[in-house]
């Protein structure tokens, strides 16, 4: 009697495991610089680090630039807050509304941070050639841009299913 093809899945072998596995394994790393030397976890990080980068955003911003969800952000920038890293303003336009931004403090702590952070990606990525460099970001914005891709494909699907 035949017996049914079982379905397996080397994860190894398949991309979506290895990316996720390696940016996990990438992002505890680096979240271990920056919680002994400066106390802030993954989640403050991401919020300063888009901070330094665009000097202004409000909460919801954050949470759609760096795909963390509203709850996680609204912690780090309470803990942010209270630590008087940075300081919200309220919108003129709308109440609702608050705007994020770094203190002087703030400003220090990102100056010392982004140099350790650089530092320590520098380490890693030292085993790659120029070349691979280029092309690894190469290749992610491409994987990027299918994802972007696949997902109005599936968008456009369930739109002309309902």
């Amino acid at each position: 009697m035949d017996q049914p093809v079982k379905a397996e899945l080397d994860l190894s072998q398949f991309l979506p495991y290895r990316l996720n596995h390696l940016a996990e394994r990438i992002s505890e790393a680096l979240s271990a610089i920056y919680e002994q030397q400066f106390d802030i976890g993954i989640a403050e990080w991401r919020v300063l680090a888009w901070l330094s980068f665009q000097d202004v955003l409000t909460a919801k911003q954050i949470c759609e630039h760096a795909h963390m969800d509203k709850a996680r952000v609204s912690r780090a920038v309470r803990r942010l807050e209270e630590r008087g890293i940075l300081y919200r303003t309220t919108s003129e336009e709308d109440q609702r509304v608050q705007f994020l931004r770094l203190t002087d403090q703030g400003e220090a702590l990102v100056g010392d941070l982004v140099p350790a952070a650089r530092s320590w990606e520098a380490q890693l990525v030292e085993t790659l050639t120029a070349r691979e460099y280029r092309d690894l970001f190469m290749i992610m914005g491409k994987l990027e841009r299918q994802l972007k891709r696949m997902d109005a494909d599936d968008t456009d699907t369930m739109d002309q299913a309902g």
